[in-house]
Formats: C-alpha cells, structure tokens, sequence
C-alpha cells in the first residue's frame, strides 16, 4: 500500500453506533480505489454505513438520491492533483445542497492555507494522509453526533411551532414515519410557497392545510377550504373566482368567490385533480397574476392569497396522461408534502384513537375511561383503508355503543365492515354501499379514482356517498 495510506492500530474508540440510535450513513468521496478500501476496512466494523463515489459528479449525484449523516471528502481529483481547487468546489456545491451535514476534508498535500481555505467553504474539520486511525474516528464520531444533535433541535423547534401554534386543530404525530412530515412544515409553514399535500383519502391533509396557515404570517386573516371534488364543471367558475347578478340564470345577486374570501390568507383547494382540464388554464391565470374576473364581468381585481392544495391522486401520471397541466402541476407543488396512510404509522394509532374518545365521550357525556386489551389489539391490528378520518367516525360509534366505562371489540364494529361476517339478506341497502365502497377503497389503497371506476361512478358520486357514510 502506498504510502500516503498506511494505517495505524486503532486504540479502543466509542462505535458509532453507540448512543446514537443506530448506523450513521457515510458517504465517501475519493477517486483512488485503495483509499475507498482502506477507509471501508477501518469504518465497516466500527458501525458506519458506507455509500462510495469516485468523482465529484458522482458525490453530487448521491445526494439526490440519497440522506447521509456525514460527508468524509478527498480534496484532489484528477482535474489537479495537488491544488484541492476541485474538492472545494464540491464542499461549495455540497453545502448549497445541504447547510448542515458535517463534511471532514483530507488530502494528502495538506497545508495551513488549503486548510483554512476548506473550513471557509464550509468543511467542519481536515484531516491529513496518511491519517491517524483514533483521530479519523473520534473525528468523524464527534461531527456525526453534533449533527445528530442539531437535527433534533430543528425538530423540536417545528414540533413546538406546529404542535403548539395557537389555535391550530389537533395535530398527533408521534410515529417515526411523521418526522419528515413536522420537520418539512415546521420549514415552510411560515413562508408563502404554495404547497400540495398529497396523501390517501382521510390521511388528515386538510388538518396539515389548517396548520401550514396558523405557522404564516397569515394566521389572522382567512383560511378558504374548497372541496373541488364535490363542484361540477358548471359552478367551479362561480364558486372560485365569483359572478355578478344576471350572468347566468339563477345568478340573482352578486357572489363573491373563495378567491376574493382568501385574500390576504390562505385558499386550500382540497381533491385538485379533479378540476376540469378547461378550468384548469384559468386557475393557473389567477396563480401567476393574481388577477381574476368574476363571471359574468369584465372588471379585473386583484387578490393576494397563499395556495394551498392536496389530493390522494398521482397528479405527475395525471399530468403524463393530459389529465392535468404540468404548468399548473409546477405552479401549485413549489414544496409537496406527502401524508403517511395510518398504516404506515402504527404508532400512532394509541394517541389517535384516545383523542377522539376523549372528545366523542364529552360531546355524548360518555363517562368512558379507555379501552380494554382486546380492543386496542384490534385498532392496531385493522387495515384502516379511510386512514384517520375512519378511525374518527369508529371512535364515536364506540363511544356511542359502549355498555359501560372501557371500550370493548365489539363496540368498534370493525368485523360488521366485512360482508364476510354477515348475510347480506340481513343488511340494508345503504349498509351494502357502504361495505362496497370501503371495499373499493380499500382494493385501490384509498385511490378515489380508482375506487370509483371500480365501482362505476363519477368521483363526485363516489365522494358524496362517503361523505354519507362518514368514510
């Protein structure tokens, strides 16, 4: 082995495993392949979980396909093999990407200048070749746990502005699955972007909507809730932008549209793939100018609202079969916010479900305490294809049906949501709709669209019945 990459014993060192709460992900950058092998050596038993790249382009794209805990960085590629100009170039590009990772630089031509040079670009720390095993590992332990550290701070700092913002609706996540999902609102909730929030039906995208506005500087102005899933073709003009007296037949008076209500706050356009493609252009005329004309006028007004959207459809296959724009797509989805089905996060289930008991058994003065063991198995144990929304209409049916202090299985009504238990000759019409509808949704993973095909019927059809059946 060269030189420049002998490897020293390593003294006992803290694994980097140890008190972390699992494998750090590493990412290596270096374009000679023994140094890759010696590093892999070194840094396979202690813990780490190593990704390779042997190019700057290449240690880019790694970053767009991938999350890592820590960069460790060769300086010298083949543009030069002595001035380091490219390795700092890649920490600039690194750091644009990501300001917080740690990045540990190491070259084998090291200097005072090219060190300072490093950490002014935005390394965290140097280390020299042929490096020195203990200090390569406490090095990269110590960076590691610092941006460990960081990152739960930024993520208590969003759990406190989103889980405790004045007056916002309940937000429970405490699944794992749901980081993302607080740390990514805690970011944008107070800027202006335009956000779509995309999520199987009934995943609480709305209640995100609800709390994204309180996180604003909008807070104290309106938030307008449009559900485009229940407007036809022919009233979605009126509805959005407005019309004035006599522009259509039952038009007998001047209407104000939820873009005028919005204005100065929030419009949250809930189920957007449903709008009509020719109604499309026109919702994006509003988005880029802000300008509109209620129907029936020509007087143009101006209105300043943050666009808010969500939908349980795949709008980039939408888009691909020329259901929905892609100039629209790009205008509404400046950051997109993906909610987990309740399946996904499991553990949430146990809070989820002793909320909305607590507010079902006050609204119905239930002197309900909690469930028995049986019946919260049966919570965690049940697909729950209408996700949280029908984790909340079965909580109040509990509440409602419960004999006495504690929720027991057969208050849940889980199994009589089967038509595998009971004789449809001893259902009613509307309790075999709304088997087959749970049924659908449940086949085409909560996909509204896909569930009303199935079952033969528009999206506005299928919409009303669930809302009907409390789905």
């Amino acid at each position: 082995m060269p030189e420049e990459t002998v490897l020293h014993p390593a003294a006992p060192i803290q694994s980097a495993t140890a008190g972390t709460g699992g494998p750090r992900r590493l990412l290596i950058g270096d374009d000679q392949p023994h140094i890759l092998e010696a590093l892999e050596i070194l840094l396979l038993p202690e813990g780490y979980r190593l990704s390779t790249a042997r190019s700057p382009a290449l240690v880019l794209d790694c970053f767009a396909h991938q999350e890592f805990d820590g960069v460790l960085l060769d300086l010298n590629y083949t543009r030069d093999t002595t001035s380091g100009l490219e390795g700092l170039d890649l920490i600039a590009a690194i750091r644009e990407r990501d300001a917080l990772i740690p990045i540990i630089v190491m070259t084998a031509y090291a200097n005072v200048d090219l060190a300072v040079e490093a950490m002014r670009r935005g390394a965290n720390d140097f280390v020299q070749k042929p490096w020195d095993n203990p200090r390569l590992l406490t090095v990269l332990r110590n960076q590691l746990e610092l941006h460990r550290a960081l990152k739960r701070t930024q993520w208590l700092e969003a759990e406190n502005r989103i889980l405790r913002a004045e007056g916002a609706p309940d937000f429970i996540a405490t699944a794992p699955s749901m980081y993302p999902v607080v740390a990514l609102m805690g970011r944008v909730g107070p800027s202006d972007a335009n956000i779509l929030i995309t999520g199987e039906h009934g995943t609480g995208k709305e209640v995100v909507a609800q709390t994204l506005h309180r996180l604003s500087h909008r807070a104290q102005r309106n938030i307008v809730a449009v559900n485009t899933g229940a407007l036809s073709e022919g009233t979605f003009e009126s509805e959005l932008f407005g019309h004035v007296k006599g522009a259509f037949t039952d038009a007998r008076v001047d209407r104000i549209g939820r873009f005028e209500l919005a204005n100065g706050g929030t419009l949250f356009l809930d189920e957007i793939a449903n709008i009509p493609i020719r109604q499309q252009a026109k919702l994006l005329r509003v988005l880029e100018t802000g300008e509109l004309e209620r129907v029936g006028s020509s007087t143009t007004r101006t209105v300043d609202v943050r666009m808010l959207s969500a939908t349980n459809a795949n709008l980039q296959a939408e888009a691909s079969a020329g259901r929905f724009r892609d100039d629209l797509l790009f205008r509404l989805n400046t950051v997109e916010i993906r909610l987990p089905a309740l399946r996904e996060r499991r553990e949430d289930i146990p809070a989820l479900a002793a909320h909305f008991l607590s507010r079902y058994a006050t609204r119905y003065r239930r002197p309900i305490e909690g469930f028995d063991a049986p019946a919260m198995q049966a919570l965690l144990a049940y697909a729950w294809p209408g996700n949280v929304r029908e984790l909340d209409h079965t909580m109040e049916r509990a509440v409602l049906m419960a004999g006495d202090s504690r929720i027991h299985v057969a208050d849940l009504g889980l199994n009589t949501q089967r038509t595998s238990s009971h004789s449809l000759d001893d259902l009613s019409l509307e309790a075999v709709e709304s088997i087959l509808i749970q049924k659908a949704l449940s086949r085409s993973q909560g996909n509204v669209t896909q569930a009303a095909e199935a079952l033969g019927l528009s999206r506005g059809a299928l919409y009303r019945r669930m809302e009907k059946y409390g789905l």
